[in-house]
């Protein structure tokens, strides 16, 4: 499909964003396993929660395009889970590695939301009204889930200091 229109950009863009929020799924699991705080460990089982239904989102917003709903691999979220997974092959001591959660958590993060801040502008341009709601549902989960690993954060990165 040619990018010649800001349409098939969104459709392009929607695509990419449901490959990236299905492949957390199956990351999301993993970085709560390997977490030894219960509270960092409850932050990741809630944001699969939120995840779950951020791909049901995504794949209403579709409705809108005329198109149907297939992904398209989103090489930045494999290879931002590439490097999760490399971190957690390391031998660690626990808090430690409940810092570098955080980190890749955060840069997982920060990708999704710079995502979805993309496709509600677009959305809100093409007059795609309830994708723009969607989006924007999804956009304020990674912005609060951002928060909360800032928070925890600021706990447990004193406790790997030590």
């Amino acid at each position: 499909m040619p990018l010649s229109t800001l349409r098939n950009a969104f459709y392009n863009e929607l695509r990419d964003v449901l490959s990236a929020e299905k492949q957390l799924l199956d990351a999301l699991p993993k970085m709560s396993q390997m977490a030894s705080s219960p509270e960092l460990r409850k932050i990741f089982e809630t944001h699969l929660e939120e995840t779950e239904m951020q791909v049901e989102r995504v794949e209403n917003a579709f409705e809108e395009t005329g198109k149907a709903a297939h992904a398209k691999k989103c090489v930045a979220m494999a290879g931002l889970i590439k490097e999760g997974e490399s971190i957690m092959e390391e031998d660690a001591d626990e808090a430690v590695m409940d810092a570098l959660l955080i980190a890749a958590a955060q840069k997982i993060e920060h990708y999704e939301i710079a995502t979805y801040g993309t496709l509600c502008t677009w959305a809100e341009l093409l007059g795609y009204k309830n994708a723009k709601a969607a989006l924007g549902k999804n956009i304020a989960e990674e912005e609060a889930a951002d928060r909360k690993l800032t928070a925890i954060s600021k706990k447990l990165n004193m406790a790997a200091k030590a």
